[in-house]
């Protein structure tokens, strides 16, 4: 059974800096998309990062773009969310996605994915 396991959220202020880290176990963690999406108050889950199973290719949604990178190691099983330049509007749960299909990518356009527990992360103006 997968499960992933998330880490690093807190409070920090504008300007400011966190990783997310997402432990994965369960499966062969090397052959599997991996990427993050948050979810506001009230709001829908939304993308906000992906990477390949082999880290060939990254994407980030537009509102981090230049913000928000994604990276994974996949010697300890573990995918991170590098968010720099933190806004009060990055303020919602955080979650690990993984895809259920061997070297398929994590895409925007669905939510059929493994799902962590959730990692707040709290930005104060």
């Amino acid at each position: 059974q997968v499960q992933l396991v998330e880490s690093g959220g807190g409070l920090v202020e504008a300007g400011g800096s966190l990783r997310l880290s997402c432990v994965a176990s369960g499966r062969t963690f090397s052959s599997y998309g991996m990427g993050w999406f948050r979810q506001a108050p009230g709001k829908e889950r939304e993308f906000v990062a992906a990477i390949s199973w082999n880290s060939g290719s990254t994407s980030v949604a537009g509102s981090v773009k230049g913000r928000f990178t994604c990276s994974r190691d996949n010697a300890k099983n573990t995918v991170y969310l590098r968010m720099n330049s933190l806004k009060p509007e990055d303020t919602a749960v955080y979650y690990c996605a993984a895809s259920r299909e061997k070297y398929y990518d994590v895409v925007p356009l669905s939510l059929n994915y493994y799902w962590g527990q959730g990692t707040q992360v709290t930005v104060s103006s």
